[in-house]
Order: structure tokens, then C-alpha cells, then sequence
């Protein structure tokens, strides 16, 4: 597809998604009963397609990879699954599982790697009831929504805190994903669609099942971590947790798909919220994760909590041109971030890398560098940048040593005699500090000028 078409394309896929968005969110109480067509139209299909290319990912139990799909046709591909689609043939296979590891921790996560084809039917059928379902989410909730992200979640615990509520309930929902009930999910999904056959296409994704080995199973609960659709699925069924919770809110909640926080003005309310939260995920089958739920009191010097990926802590400004100190809600990379960007940068120079070109090995570090830092950066995160940045510069001089068969000192002789520093980036510099009731996009782009 050329680029002129592919961008044709979207514009008009975004057109149809502002215009059930503009329904729905006109007619909150509106059920819709005419999407299966629109999930069938080919530019659906071909942003779907592009959306799964650009993901990229492994294949599924068919063994059938992204490149292996372009060989055999792109159009090819998505006129059989339309036809399949329209004469209602189609059926989803099991997804693989495959466990992952959780950085920073010996537990493992487990993935659904569905088939390539069955991703692209999940991205088009989620392309087209995503809007649907937008119009109803609860301000509450910022995990894999359009136009939100992580960092709008954590400037609401910077501004509520900066507001003196400073007890905060963390939690997460234990196996999230594998305990959605399908017949309550189902219930929630009805709340809106009534379109038969989209009901049946939802069903059959949900009832696909997994494959591990050589086994299939199939469950009556869970929207499986990894396809493509299960976010929005997740988002649709806990959205009833946040319209439970805002009818008698015990404090500001947070909520990113299945990580919760709330922000409490004293103890007591914390200890109600937590109990309210275990109440409403009771009544929903889900209970929150004992490992990871407790009560956290906020106070100079005291302890802090950890939420995507930061650890959170209270401290006091330093006294710098004269300024009047004060106490703020400080950020900076968790202990598990630190320890994966060290993970990953030894994995990238590992000695089993010693045939890769020295020049390539650089690139790598810096493509996960740009990423790892990119996110992190909009904190407080100096101190820890600067030691990535020196551990980043510590391997690179040992892999070139082994390289050339001499110590680590060679290395850094090599290293040092770079003007450019081997091309590695730096990334003194890089961080955005956020502030209290300023909105954090602004300050990246001030940041940029």
C-alpha cells in the first residue's frame, strides 16, 4: 500500500471512530446493533493490518510470522478473512502461551501470542467498538485508552498530594486478565452492543482458548494478556469498578488497567477506601492482590510506594537562588526499572555478542537507552539517568576490551580517544521535572525549545 493510501486510509477510519463516539457519547443509554459491517469495510481491515504490522511480535500456534503474511499477500490475506467474516466461517485458533519474566523479580507473566491473522480481526473489530465504549469510561481510568497515558495518571498523584492527601492505598487486581468472568464481561459488553453478530465474534475470541505444549484449554474466565482486544475488554468490565466507586468516593482513584491507587486526606479514609475496594471487586469475582495492597502514609523522609514503574516519595525542595523550600511528591525509577535498563544494557554487550560490529552494538544500547529514558525522563530522575548513563559507558568499554582479546583499561582508552564517544548517547540533560497543576505535555515541549 502506498503511503498516500495508507494515510487516506486512516483519516478515514478515524472519521468513522469520531463518529460513533459522537452517538455514543450523545446517547448514553443507546445500544448499537448495525458494527458488524463497519468491522468488515477494507479500510478497517487495512488499519488493522497496519497497526499488527507495526507491533510486529511472534507468531502464533499456526507458526505463521508478519513477513511469512506478506509473502503470501496482504490483499490475499484480508479478502479470505472478510469472506470468512461475512458468511460467519470464521473461526479464531488458540492463542500460545508463553511465560515471560517480570523484571526485577523471579515470577513470570503469562502471554497469549494469538495468530497473525486472528490479531488483525481482533485490531478491526477493537478499531470499531473502541469508540463506543470510550464515550462511557470514567475519567478515573488511563491504561491503553486513545490520547491518554501513563504520565496523566501520575500527575494526578503529584497534584493530589501537593492538595495534602497523602495516604495512599495501593493495589493491584490479582490475575486480572485469566479472572474476568466472560458471562459478566458479556453483561457489560451488552450494555451497549446488541449486534448479534458481534456478540458472536467476541465470544468466539474470548472462547478460543490457549494452547501451552500441546494442550488446549479452553476457560470461562479471562480475556487473555496479549490480543490485541483484551485491554479494551479489561477497560469495559472494570469501568463498572469506577462507576461503583465514584456513586461514594473514598478518595482520588487512579486506576491503569488492573494497577489501582488511591489518594486519601487521612488514615481512616484509606482504611475505608481499601475496604470499599475489596467490597466492589468482591462483587465483581476479582480480589486485590495481597502482595501488592497496603496503605502507605506519605511524609518526609518515610516511606514511599512504587506505581508504573516509578517509586514515589515525599521530599523537600532544595534551597537553591534564595528560594522558599517545599514538599513535594519526587519521582525517579523504580528499583525493578533500574535493575531491567541494567539487565537489558549487559544482555546488549553480553560476550555472546562479540561477532556483532562494535558500531552496531552501540545502536542497540541507544535504541533501548531513547526508549528506557524516554519514559522515565518526565521525573526526578538526574541521579539515576547519570548512573545508567556511566553503567551503559562501564559495559561498552568492557565488551570492547573482550573484543579485542585486552582488559576493560583498552577499553576505556578507545572509548575516551572518541570525540564522540563511540557514538553512545548521553543522557545528562534529559530529564523533565514535573510540576504540581501544570500539565506535563507542556512542560516536554518547553523542554524541547
Amino acid at each position: 500500500m502506498s503511503a498516500r493510501r495508507a494515510m487516506t486510509t486512516e483519516d478515514k477510519v478515524q472519521e468513522l471512530q469520531r463518529t460513533l463516539y459522537r452517538a455514543a457519547k450523545a446517547e448514553p443509554g443507546r445500544r448499537f446493533h448495525a458494527l458488524y459491517d463497519k468491522v468488515l469495510r477494507r479500510d478497517v481491515m487495512e488499519r488493522a493490518w497496519e497497526q499488527v504490522r507495526r507491533n510486529g511480535g511472534a507468531a502464533g500456534i499456526d507458526r505463521i510470522t508478519i513477513s511469512a503474511v506478506e509473502e503470501y499477500g496482504i490483499d490475499r490475506l484480508l479478502d479470505e478473512l472478510s469472506s470468512d467474516l461475512q458468511e460467519e466461517r470464521y473461526r479464531p485458533l488458540p492463542a500460545r502461551r508463553v511465560f515471560i519474566p517480570k523484571p526485577g523479580t523471579q515470577e513470570k507473566r503469562p502471554l497469549s501470542i494469538p495468530a497473525v491473522r486472528d490479531r488483525i480481526v481482533q485490531g478491526a473489530l477493537k478499531l470499531v467498538i473502541e469508540p463506543v465504549f470510550e464515550a462511557d469510561f470514567s475519567p478515573v481510568s488511563f491504561g491503553f485508552r486513545p490520547k491518554k497515558a501513563a504520565h496523566d495518571a501520575l500527575q494526578v498523584l503529584l497534584d493530589e498530594s501537593f492538595r495534602s492527601n497523602r495516604w495512599v492505598v495501593e493495589s493491584d487486581i490479582a490475575n486480572c486478565f485469566e479472572a474476568i468472568p466472560h458471562d459478566r464481561l458479556m453483561s457489560a459488553v451488552e450494555e451497549r452492543i446488541c449486534d448479534r453478530k458481534v456478540l458472536k465474534l467476541i465470544r468466539a475470541l474470548l472462547r478460543a482458548g490457549v494452547m501451552e505444549g500441546t494442550t488446549v484449554r479452553h476457560a470461562v474466565t479471562g480475556t487473555p494478556q496479549g490480543g490485541v482486544i483484551s485491554p479494551l475488554l479489561c477497560n469495559v468490565y472494570l469501568n463498572r469498578l469506577d462507576r461503583e466507586w465514584e456513586t461514594a468516593p473514598c478518595g482520588r482513584l487512579v486506576r491503569y488497567a488492573d494497577d489501582l491507587v488511591v489518594m486519601c486526606a487521612s488514615r481512616r479514609q484509606a482504611e475505608q477506601a481499601l475496604q470499599r475496594l475489596t467490597a466492589i471487586l468482591g462483587d465483581f469475582g476479582l480480589e486485590p492482590k495481597a502482595a501488592k495492597t497496603r496503605i502507605v502514609h506519605l511524609e518526609e523522609e518515610g516511606e514511599g510506594f512504587d506505581f508504573l514503574g516509578f517509586e514515589h516519595r515525599l521530599v523537600r525542595s532544595k534551597n537553591r537562588g534564595g528560594g522558599k523550600p517545599f514538599v513535594f511528591l519526587a519521582r525517579w525509577p523504580s528499583r525493578r526499572a533500574k535493575q531491567h535498563a541494567r539487565d537489558r544494557i549487559r544482555a546488549l554487550t553480553a560476550r555472546s555478542r562479540l561477532l556483532v560490529p562494535l558500531e552496531v552494538v552501540v545502536q542497540d544500547v541507544n535504541a533501548f537507552l531513547r526508549g528506557w529514558a524516554g519514559y522515565f525522563r518526565i521525573g526526578n530522575s538526574t541521579r539515576t539517568f547519570d548512573k545508567i548513563s556511566r553503567f551503559a559507558v562501564d559495559r561498552i568499554c568492557i565488551f570492547i576490551g573482550k573484543l579485542h582479546r585486552r582488559g576493560t583499561r583498552y577499553g576505556w582508552a578507545v572509548f575516551r580517544s572518541s570525540p564522540i564517544r563511540l557514538g553512545l548517547i548521553n543522557l545528562h540533560g534529559f530529564v523533565v521535572a514535573p510540576r504540581p497543576n501544570m500539565a506535563w505535555r507542556a512542560l516536554v515541549a518547553e523542554h524541547r525549545r
